[in-house]
């Protein structure tokens, strides 16, 4: 509702595809999973499914509603220009269309994108270096991993050409000043690359809090083999079932 509060939203199971149907429930999971592992911003950020078929539509929150209580009924069915296409007693959120609908439009491959402005995700993001070599996890998302500048909050359409410039073919993204972003063919690579990008981000505040120069840089060799052994991408396939019975055990529900 426009006041915040939950509306009733009738299953939709039965109502569309069963491609739209897929879609839905895995991206509420990935809503339920942010808030789980305490990544959620109130109702703020963003996660997002392009729907299977030529037009790119794809599926967004609904503004107001906590990641937690997302459900797969809920989720608002756009188009690029950010047309609703559902009967729906939400809106969305004008920043989490320009961010999303670029990427879907580019990006043949990102069939989920994830947005986040976590404590340690904004605050590596806001060091000038960026994302250093100090860990395992950071060397593996440094090979995947690209920046883009602040431009303000999300709301002038120009800029995305500017974020899909900058991402390239990248599956990660520091938002400068602003917060993290992954893309996946999946929601399961979705999710296992920003699980490696956050960790990645909280070991380098964790690090850091000894001083600049007490932390050790991995050597480059070391840096050079990582980049080698990470040619085909993390694969999420295999955590994601895990990842769904952690939910069907803390968050249920997000599959009605």
């Amino acid at each position: 509702m426009a006041d915040g509060s939950i509306a009733s939203v009738g299953s939709l199971k039965g109502k569309v595809s069963a491609e739209e149907w897929q879609a839905r429930v895995d991206l509420a999971a990935l809503y339920r999973l942010v808030a789980l592992y305490g990544w959620d911003d109130a109702i703020y950020t963003h996660i997002s499914a392009r729907l299977p078929g030529p037009d790119h539509q794809f599926l967004i929150n609904p503004y107001g509603m906590y990641f937690g209580e997302m459900t797969a009924s809920a989720l608002v069915k756009i188009d690029l220009d950010g047309n609703i296409l559902q009967e729906t007693p939400y809106f969305i959120n004008p920043a989490g269309f320009t961010i999303h609908s670029a990427i879907h439009a580019a990006r043949e491959d990102a069939h989920f994108v994830m947005h986040l402005h976590t404590d340690q995700g904004v605050a590596v993001a806001a060091q000038k270096d960026g994302l250093l070599p100090l860990s395992q996890h950071a060397l593996i998302v440094r090979t995947m991993l690209a920046y883009h500048d602040y431009e303000g909050i999300a709301l002038n359409l120009d800029e995305r050409e500017r974020l899909v410039a900058d991402i390239g073919d990248k599956k990660m993204m520091l938002l400068r000043n602003h917060g993290t972003l992954t893309v996946g063919e999946t929601a399961a690579d979705c999710w296992i690359n920003m699980f490696y990008l956050e960790r990645a981000c909280k070991q380098q505040v964790m690090a850091l809090s000894a001083g600049r120069e007490n932390v050790l840089f991995a050597p480059q060799a070391a840096q050079d083999e990582v980049t080698m052994q990470m040619s085909r991408g993390l694969g999420g396939k295999l955590a994601w079932p895990g990842a769904l019975r952690q939910l069907d055990r803390a968050l249920p529900g997000y599959d009605v």
